[in-house]
């Protein structure tokens, strides 16, 4: 036998190959089945998920954006701990960074309550923070997965200021719910109206025919704390029941063109 010989690894012990662009659909795959043991093992069900820009400072020209949302990361994780024993519990989830991402998380950890952090590696903005909880810090490499987790746990969604990656994550579900591709509806608030209606005019969008007006009552606008928090509650108690008793995701099943034509 020749003593210089070295046993290749098995494949899922393999660097070189789990590296590999043929191994790409078991890295997307990870990206997904990991989370979803995490969550499983933590009993996560259903979070409140927390949009913004990182580049937003506390002590910068919008620092009241951070300052909200920190206040109101603390008062969803308040009144989520203070449903009884098996009720609901709503879990804080943020993009995992700095700005609005860390005011969310911090929020959260200083009312006593678990906080997630979904991030993604990037040149210059995207580090953890660190309020997250240590078992609920993940970190994805695929923009699409990420997005993804975004969805699939959310009963709410609260949107402050933000550049491109806000306004994708915004798009991705008004798009979602615009297309009934939700199996539950998930109540959307804009936070800071003025920024919303200056940078995004959904009036016109009705106007030129790219949206039906129904389209517009998909999210409303908040502009302090405890209004949203009202919002984030009424939505939520709308659910039906019956949806309420399971861990069911957001996501709805496939439809195909065939399921919405009906039956010839």
């Amino acid at each position: 036998m020749n003593d210089d010989f070295v046993r290749k690894p098995v494949a899922y012990k393999d660097d070189d190959f789990l590296d590999s662009d043929d191994a790409r659909p078991l890295r997307i795959l990870a990206e997904y089945l990991g989370p979803m043991h995490a969550f499983s093992l933590e009993n996560i069900r259903d979070t409140i998920v927390f949009f913004g820009s990182a580049r937003i400072d506390e002590d910068g020209p919008l620092g009241r954006f951070y300052r909200d949302a920190r206040e109101l990361a603390r008062l969803v994780t308040s009144w989520s701990l203070s449903q009884p024993t098996g009720a609901k519990h709503f879990v804080v989830c943020s993009g995992g960074g700095p700005g609005i991402m860390e005011a969310a998380n911090r929020g959260a950890a200083e009312a006593g309550g678990r906080t997630i952090g979904l991030n993604i590696g990037l040149p210059h903005e995207q580090r953890p923070n660190p309020y997250i909880t240590r078992e609920l810090s993940f970190e994805f490499h695929y923009f699409f997965m990420r997005k993804l987790w975004f969805s699939h746990l959310a009963r709410a969604l609260i949107v402050f200021p933000g550049g491109f990656g806000t306004l994708d994550e915004l798009m991705e579900i008004l798009t979602l719910s615009q297309t009934h591709k939700l199996a539950r509806q998930i109540p959307v608030v804009l936070y800071g109206s003025h920024y919303w209606q200056e940078i995004i005019d959904f009036d016109a969008l009705v106007r030129y025919g790219m949206i039906s007006a129904e389209d517009l009552n998909l999210f409303q606008f908040a502009d302090d704390p405890l209004t949203a928090l009202e919002m984030l509650q009424t939505g939520i108690a709308r659910e039906p029941e019956a949806e309420t008793m399971e861990a069911k995701p957001a996501v709805a099943h496939s439809r195909t063109s065939e399921d919405w034509a009906g039956p010839v």
